[in-house]
């Protein structure tokens, strides 16, 4: 019989790992290998190769239209990324990366049909993971995003006080495994404890015939310590690490996948201040030397922010000469200071370091300030070049 000829018909892609789904980018050539294993001659028609790309979205929803009537409503859209029938596999340059949600996906495959006479259609499927390059090394994804929030905490007629939030990072974009350091400061005017908390919330989105449907999950948390009533609580970059989750997804039509950094108060007896920061997973880390510059200056211009709330508004004024040095040191230090008499001594000694002589003066007041300057520069004197 025909079917006896065929003792194996298989597909391989080439990858590191036999025994994973292969990974590509964008613009990358897919390779493998179709298998043929007869155990005599056999008559094929022809092998073709298929390979297609595909985001649908699908669900359903309960709807009632009266006491006694309900009906079921569905849902379904899909855009297609790839569909072509070809011997040479070259991904396009315009596809997004392959996901799994609840209600939708994003799928990459290739087909291959084995078509004989007198026979049915054999057909091999493999699927294979697309990844779209996010390069997070871009002046909009390095930007510290920050925020304030504030409430007035009631407990039914009762009110609380007010709870204040403030939080900021250092730039939106992010890939997994790094840590997020989190500046925050909750001030706290109420009469209860209450407890600061973060969370990185996945916020799938899928769209269909003008209607979304929304499913969040958390995928990281942080819990800091309470703060008493009348008190002020802060984090100095507290960390909080990304897990191996999906790169955001924002260029489909039918499904985004989106990050949020949610900053919090859990105030007991009523709803908790939540504030939230937009986040970007991206697959490009950050660049060692080319962004350094940027998050730099992004650390630093927190750190200024931060000692600034730490200051007092008015700084105290310095103590009075008279209050540090009495008179009488004042005058044996007069007493005990000489000057060379000849010209020609003083220059010299103006000439060698001057460091020894610094100690004698440590007791003597500043000079008063003056719009002239009581050592002028020599007319002899030659100017120095500056850019030497």
């Amino acid at each position: 019989m025909i079917l006896d000829k065929l003792k194996r018909f298989s597909m391989a892609l080439d990858s590191p790992d036999p025994s994973t789904v292969p990974v590509y980018s964008t613009g990358d050539e897919v390779s493998g290998k179709v298998v043929l294993e007869l155990t005599g001659a056999m008559k094929i028609q022809s092998l073709k190769l298929h390979a297609e790309g595909y985001a649908k979205v699908h669900w359903t929803e309960s709807r009632s239209a009266g006491s006694s009537t309900a009906y079921t409503q569905n849902y379904s859209d899909e855009v297609e990324y790839y569909n072509k029938r070809i011997n040479i596999l070259q991904l396009g340059q315009n596809l997004v990366t392959s996901f799994e949600g609840k209600h939708g996906s994003v799928r990459y495959w290739v087909k291959v049909k084995l078509h004989r006479p007198w026979a049915t259609v054999r057909k091999i499927k493999r699927e294979f993971t697309v990844i779209e390059p996010i390069d997070i090394n871009t002046p909009l994804l390095l930007s510290p995003q920050a925020g304030t929030k504030e409430k007035l905490a009631r407990v039914w007629y009762c009110n609380l006080g007010h709870v204040s939030l403030t939080a900021k990072i250092d730039r939106k974009g992010y890939t997994p495994g790094e840590v997020i350091p989190i500046f925050a400061e909750v001030d706290n005017c109420c009469s209860r404890t209450v407890t600061p908390k973060a969370a990185i919330v996945q916020i799938q989105t899928f769209i269909a015939r003008g209607t979304m449907k929304l499913k969040k999950s958390v995928v990281a948390t942080l819990q800091g310590e309470g703060v008493a009533p009348r008190k002020r609580g802060s984090w100095h970059g507290r960390p909080l690490k990304i897990p191996p989750v999906s790169p955001s997804l924002l260029q489909c039509r039918v499904i985004r996948v989106e990050y949020v950094l949610r900053v919090y108060v859990e105030i007991p007896g009523t709803s908790k201040l939540s504030l939230e920061l937009p986040l970007v997973i991206g697959t490009i880390p950050l660049h060692p030397f080319g962004s350094r510059s940027s998050s730099v200056g992004s650390h630093y211009s927190m750190d200024i922010d931060w000692l600034r709330l730490t200051l007092p508004e008015r700084p105290e004024p310095p103590p009075d000469y008279s209050a540090v040095v009495s008179e009488e040191e004042a005058g044996r230090t007069d007493q005990g200071l000489t000057l060379p008499e000849e010209d020609d001594e003083l220059g010299g000694m103006l000439e060698r370091p001057f460091f020894a002589y610094v100690q004698e003066f440590r007791y003597r007041p500043p000079p008063i300030y003056s719009e002239i300057d009581p050592h002028p520069p020599r007319s002899d004197m030659r100017r120095r070049c500056m850019t030497c």
